[in-house]
């Protein structure tokens, strides 16, 4: 054993990559969630967005088009989920797991022809000066825009729901959507929009990890990091800040069991492998109790009176 290998500086940097799909997925859900749609199909518009990106990004050699391919891609899934739940009036839950096996077998297919393919690279955004500062430089100020987007997507809609009309409409729609109806807000129409930015969201993160955080494809690689997104959302109970903080002690766990599986630690690699998601479930189970926070029509059907 020996944790000497292990490189302070990079540990953060990388902690901050780490997070950064999961960070994605979760703000687009929290947004879905606080108009009051429960999305369990997460997972589902990833993987999709994973591979929409990487083959657009390998075809065109451009990885810029296929991020924003990827955010397409996952917002297109979404629309099943639209359909299903909007539309059809499903149960929601029962038609976001659908979503996630769809979005897992669809993927499968699509990327057969990309198993060990090389994506184009990422470029870092290092910014003059501040990237050549010691400590600070590498950890802040050296990676890709995408990361930086992040951030800047959680400032957005933090602002969006505590300071604007939009976030206003958005949250009344989440509380009581009977009484938004009568007020004559298009409450579907809200939702519909908000599924879908969940679903460019969750795009991009998958994306994320099919070219920056491990640049290849492989089936079914985003590994359950949907899922923990969905777990975020009500660790951070339904706040944009909380998200940023809990993805970023989400991917440092993460990161800290790999980094100690190869430093050599005497634990099973099994075990910590095991780490990230059992801690979700810990914090889930701690958190559960309570619910205040949670939109009161949160996962409820909406049945529009003329």
């Amino acid at each position: 054993m020996d944790l000497s290998a292990i490189n302070p500086i990079l540990l953060v940097a990388s902690l901050m990559v780490a997070a950064t799909p999961i960070l994605l997925a979760a703000i687009g859900e929290l947004v879905a969630e606080k108009a009051g749609v429960l999305n369990l199909g997460v997972e589902g518009m990833m993987i999709v967005g994973a591979i929409s990106g990487f083959a657009i990004a390998v075809e065109t050699g451009s990885p810029t088009l296929g991020f924003i391919a990827s955010a397409i891609g996952g917002a297109l899934l979404s629309l099943l989920f639209v359909f299903l739940t909007q539309v059809v009036l499903a149960n929601q839950v029962a038609s976001g797991l659908a979503l996630t096996l769809f979005g897992l077998g669809l993927s499968a297919l699509m990327g057969q022809s990309y198993v060990g393919v090389r994506p184009p690279q990422t470029a870092e955004l290092n910014i003059p000066i501040l990237s050549d500062l010691p400590v600070v430089g590498p950890i802040l100020f050296s990676h890709d825009p995408i990361l930086y987007l992040s951030i800047a997507i959680i400032a957005i809609v933090w602002g969006m729901l505590k300071y604007t009309r939009v976030g206003l409409i958005l949250r009344a729609v989440g509380e009581n959507h009977d009484a938004a109806h009568a007020l004559g807000y298009k409450v579907v129409r809200i939702r519909i929009m908000a599924i879908m930015f969940g679903g460019a969201c969750a795009g991009l993160g998958g994306a994320y990890i099919s070219l920056v955080r491990v640049p290849q494809w492989t089936e079914g690689m985003t590994a359950g990091v949907g899922w923990i997104a969905l777990a975020l959302v009500v660790f951070a109970s339904w706040k944009p800040w909380r998200v940023l903080l809990g993805a970023y002690l989400f991917g440092g766990v993460t990161v800290v069991q790999l980094n100690l599986q190869a430093a050599g630690v005497a634990i099973p690699v099994e075990y910590l492998a095991m780490s990230p998601y059992l801690i979700t479930i810990i914090v889930l189970v701690i958190l559960s109790k309570d619910k205040s926070s949670a939109p009161a029509s949160l996962g409820r059907i909406f049945h529009a009176s003329h």
